[in-house]
């Protein structure tokens, strides 16, 4: 009666390929990295506007999110905490001209009927963007994926 296991062979065979496995992932991780870290601060981005704009209806007030390019921060309003933007993407703000505080920095306002100055956020990573819309007219707030061209 034979005895039913695995070979010298098949074992080395799996340990091969658990080792091949092992050290391709981190290559395979470090590359999807970046799309993940872009969609993340996109949608926070997207949160903060959201919020900003919410907490200009419900509380009747004018609120504002401050963008600072150069710094790549951003925050609600002028007490809110500051946000910080993983250091590799790009930002870029279109604003208002009332709205452009320097070459650097600029809110984008809500107001209490909840229209706003409108403006446009895009954060980049690579060949690929998130564009983050404010409509002026309702102050809806949509995120558009783009691949950027050179």
């Amino acid at each position: 009666m034979a005895e039913r296991g695995f070979t010298l062979i098949e074992l080395l065979v799996v340990l091969a390929l658990l080792g091949l496995f092992i050290t391709l992932m981190p290559t395979a991780m470090q590359n999807a990295l970046p799309g993940v870290t872009l969609k993340v601060a996109a949608r926070e981005l997207v949160d903060t506007f959201r919020a900003a704009r919410s907490q200009a209806v419900s509380g009747n007030r004018e609120s504002f999110v401050l963008i600072d390019v150069d710094r790549q921060l951003y925050r609600i309003d002028k007490d809110g905490p500051n946000q910080v933007l993983p250091g590799k993407l790009t930002v870029d703000l279109r604003t208002a001209a009332s709205e452009q505080l320097d070459e650097t920095r600029g809110r984008i306002r809500f107001y209490p009927d909840g229209t706003s100055t409108g403006g446009r956020v895009t954060l980049g990573s690579g060949d690929d963007a998130y564009n983050i819309n404010v409509d002026w007219f309702d102050g809806r707030v949509e995120v558009v994926y783009t691949e950027e061209v050179e």
